[in-house]
């Protein structure tokens, strides 16, 4: 199983970066929202944080080992969760995950279905499986966008009668479109669901389920 990989860039085209570490050169399979940020890093030295699997060749009469690279390491678990979907296989993430993967996550949780078939490959019936099966999933993956939250997200700051991890659900809830009242008593009703010490990503998913009630 390979981990992760740290090398040169040598080429990033068609979904393909090649690294060179050392003496070989690895392709790695990246997802198309990275590509265009790669594309500027020729000859630079570049972490994929990877998730390694066999694909089937010939109808399955053969295998090929492929490795897929992440920016980190929540990116690579939210792939690894998009593709439990029944129909998206791993090429197919690879190509409709053209958006950062926090923003897809946040369209998922808020049941944006418009924004979810306005990716390469997702069809209304696709876009609504996506939501029916992965809505009360994704909580931590929409909060953590570039890997985590703070006490000001999007220029919002949290109110001060709401600090710390309730804060910051209240911060991810708007930036999941709800308005910030709303979003202020579903993160109470949640807190004494979840206790005063639950963290933000707890917070929200209970918040996203209470949403239909409050």
């Amino acid at each position: 199983m390979i981990a992760s990989i740290e090398g040169e860039l040598v080429s990033a085209e068609d979904g393909v970066a090649c690294v060179r570490v050392g003496a070989l050169t690895y392709e790695v399979l990246v997802p198309a929202a990275d590509v265009p940020a790669l594309a500027g890093q020729r000859g630079s030295t570049v972490r994929f944080v990877t998730l390694h699997y066999l694909e089937g060749q010939g109808q399955g009469s053969s295998f090929w080992p492929r490795l897929i690279g992440f920016r980190t390491a929540e990116d690579r678990d939210f792939f690894d969760l998009f593709t439990t979907v029944k129909g998206i296989g791993v090429r197919k993430a690879l190509r409709a995950l053209q958006r950062p993967f926090a923003e897809v996550a946040a369209a998922i949780a808020r049941r944006d279905e418009k924004t979810l078939t306005g990716l390469p490959e997702i069809g209304k019936k696709m876009a609504e499986s996506i939501v029916v099966e992965l809505k009360d999933k994704v909580a931590r993956y929409a909060a953590t966008a570039s890997g985590g939250m703070s006490s000001t997200v999007g220029g919002v700051t949290p109110a001060a009668s709401l600090a710390g991890a309730a804060g910051d659900a209240v911060i991810v809830l708007v930036q999941l479109g709800e308005a910030r009242p709303q979003a202020e008593r579903l993160v109470e009703r949640a807190l004494q669901v979840e206790g005063a010490k639950a963290a933000a990503e707890v917070l929200v998913a209970a918040a996203l389920r209470m949403r239909g009630s409050v």
